[in-house]
């Protein structure tokens, strides 16, 4: 057997007795220089992690005897643990946790942790990080030397989230733990240590965030060329027909004023959209929509269709608002990238249209279904109630069998 054992945050003190029986009896310590500095007085063999990590499978896989790794906290906690279960059979580990650095920072600044979201910035970079944070109003961040405490805030407050309580813990179980109460500006202050856990809980809703939490944001509330925006009422039937699940990748092709993905955020807090849009003007007014509702999710793509979504990571769900003038092209490039299932919204207000996707559809096999949507408003600001009618509009929604 190996056995994952997991150091607590007060040194050898943590280990339970079971713990500390099955490291005297190793003949093989494994774990990081901390870890193994706890146990100076063992005599057998010793293998340090560091930049070393690819070693030390083929070292387990060889070895006799009974192997101990040493992990911090619970080695399947953002562990070590996830890395051996991959790349050795699951039935020759015991894993025997501890309590997490996580955990121990929520007990000292005195707060529930079971609601709270873990992001670890190892490897994922502040942006894909400040998505997880701001999509929660309880996140307990374990950093590194890239993607610090300062580097998160920088983004909250670029993005205009700066409604968080933070606490930042630092070298904890040690002789310099520090534990800082402030807020996402008093972070830019502070040189953290590298051993750290940041923990965020919204105290307010900052300028602007909050004001999408609804579907069918008012036409007027976007910035937009010539009002050529997806009208409210349009948009909401098309979310509904999109069927989208919380972790979908959506493409928004011909994004115009970014209306649809910005809906399109709220029901994907763990999914991807990539809004793509070939008209300067037009992206500029995304920028500026992006901004005021505070998007997480989205990725402005500056680029035509169909030549730009080679790039792309495949779709599971596509939205086309516009084509300019190469539907069929951008149909057959969705067509080969999305799966089995995948579903294709399409508004049309033309009959050309409208007629063009549903051959390609009926050709490809798809399972189609066409809704006519007529909307009339009353006017505003007028002595009577009379409606004003739009344009007809097809929403196309066809699944991929």
């Amino acid at each position: 057997m190996i056995y994952v054992v997991g150091a607590g945050v007060e040194g050898q003190e943590g280990f339970s007795q079971r713990a500390l029986e099955l490291i005297q009896q190793a003949d093989l310590l494994v774990g990081g220089e901390r870890q193994l500095d706890l146990f100076p007085e063992f005599d057998k063999e010793r293998f340090a992690i560091g930049s070393n990590l690819g070693e030390m499978v083929p070292l387990l896989q060889k070895k006799q005897g009974q192997v101990v790794v040493l992990a911090s906290g619970d080695p399947l906690f953002f562990g070590i643990g996830r890395y051996l279960l991959r790349n050795l059979p699951d039935e020759e580990f015991e894993f025997v946790p501890n309590v997490s650095s996580v955990q121990y920072a929520f007990a000292k600044i005195q707060e529930p942790w079971d609601d709270a979201v873990f992001v670890s910035a190892h490897g994922r970079g502040v942006k894909a990080a400040v998505d997880r944070i701001v999509a929660n109003d309880k996140a307990a961040i374990l950093t590194d030397e890239t993607n610090t405490p300062k580097a998160i805030a920088k983004e909250l407050l670029e993005r205009g989230r700066d409604g968080y309580a933070a606490w930042l813990c630092e070298s904890l179980g040690g002789e310099q733990e520090r534990i800082i109460e402030t807020d996402v500006r008093g972070l830019l202050e502070i040189d953290a240590a590298p051993l750290n856990v940041l923990i965020l809980i919204k105290q307010y809703e900052s300028a602007g965030e909050g004001q999408s939490s609804w579907l069918g944001i008012p036409d007027e509330d976007f910035a937009t060329v010539k009002k050529l925006i997806t009208k409210e009422e349009v948009r909401v039937i098309t979310l509904a027909k999109l069927r989208l699940r919380h972790d979908m990748t959506l493409w928004d092709i011909g994004a115009g004023s970014g209306s649809v993905s910005i809906e399109a955020d709220h029901l994907l807090p763990n999914g991807k959209i990539l809004a793509i849009e070939r008209n300067p003007e037009c992206r500029e007014f995304i920028k500026q929509n992006l901004q005021k509702f505070n998007a997480r999710n989205i990725t402005l793509v500056d680029g035509h269709a169909p030549e730009c979504l080679d790039d792309l990571p495949d779709p599971d769900r596509v939205f086309i608002g516009g084509s300019g003038g190469h539907l069929w092209e951008i149909l057959e490039i969705t067509d080969r990238r999305l799966p089995a299932e995948g579903r294709i919204v399409l508004n049309a207000i033309t009959l050309d249209t409208l007629t063009a996707a549903t051959e390609f559809f009926d050709n490809a096999g798809y399972e189609v279904e066409v809704t006519t949507v007529n909307i009339s408003r009353t006017r505003p600001l007028s002595d009577y109630k009379m409606f004003e009618a739009y344009n007809p509009v097809y929403i196309i929604a066809a699944v991929k069998q």
